[in-house]
């Protein structure tokens, strides 16, 4: 089992996470994590802990995880707004079929202006796109 374990383990926070340097390799022979960093995924900074000292091939792991980490949550960014889309589907279906009247009155005001602000975002975004697409450079 020890041998399958990663050298190192990434205990992930919001913005980015806790590095420990994972060691198997002891007298007791247990799992010992010793916390060498800090990432911050927003920003890139990666802060050793305490007085440590990162290594070349510690830096070279946590960037490539930082790397990784930056595709899984841009993916997980498109899979979320598809899931609203698809929510959004729903809930038209629901207004339309099943809502009663009370439930609209509830709901109805507040989905307006989150709609209204989101069309608006989208046509101005859209817009600057087929601005800069049409004036290159």
């Amino acid at each position: 089992m020890a041998g399958d374990l990663p050298d190192y383990y990434f205990r992930v926070r919001e913005n980015g996470a806790l590095v420990f340097r994972v060691d198997t390799e002891n007298r007791q022979r247990r799992i010992e994590m010793d916390q060498i960093a800090v990432v911050n995924i927003r920003n890139g900074e990666v802060k050793p802990h305490g007085d440590r000292t990162l290594s070349d091939a510690d830096i070279a792991v946590i960037r490539d995880w930082m790397a990784e980490r930056q595709i899984v949550l841009a993916e997980r960014d498109i899979d979320d707004i598809l899931r609203t889309v698809d929510h959004l589907n729903l809930t038209t279906q629901w207004a339309q079929s099943r809502a009663t009247e009370e439930q609209l009155e509830t709901v109805t005001d507040s989905l307006l202006l989150a709609m209204h602000d989101l069309r608006s975002v989208l046509v101005r975004r859209k817009a600057d796109r087929l601005v800069s697409d049409e004036n290159p450079g």
